[in-house]
């Protein structure tokens, strides 16, 4: 099979819709409502479906991995934007250094891990 894609989108749920749709646009997606109940999240040529869904099991085993250019500069704006703050189920962690690379993690207002990462040159 010759698979020539262009992109992949994951769909990820939310355990109150509009508070994660405020959440990723203060994170920097651009946000364009596709019906009542989802929503495609992009930065660049990236992105994911958010939806109006949840379900414990799904949401609580749900992660993302964000390649980013730089993660000591994600970090700073990071840090900056305080979203654990604004939002009462997020947290952030610090960038950890591995062989492999680096990585830092946000959870979101549902609990979705996700991992903003740099690969090891």
């Amino acid at each position: 099979m010759n698979i020539k894609a262009k992109a992949i989108r994951p769909f990820i749920g939310s355990k109150n819709f509009e508070i994660s749709r405020n959440f990723y646009r203060d994170l920097g997606f651009e946000e364009v409502v596709l019906f009542h109940n989802m929503s495609l999240f992009t930065i660049g040529n990236f992105g994911f479906y958010l939806q109006n869904a949840y379900l414990k099991e799904w949401v609580d085993n749900t992660m993302v991995f964000m390649e980013v250019e730089d993660l000591d500069q994600f970090w700073k704006d990071l840090v900056v934007l305080n979203l654990p703050a604004k939002y009462e189920e997020v947290r952030t962690v610090p960038i950890q250094r591995m062989d492999w690379g680096s990585e830092c993690f946000v959870h979101d207002p549902s609990g979705i891990l996700w991992h903003f990462g740099v690969f090891a040159k």
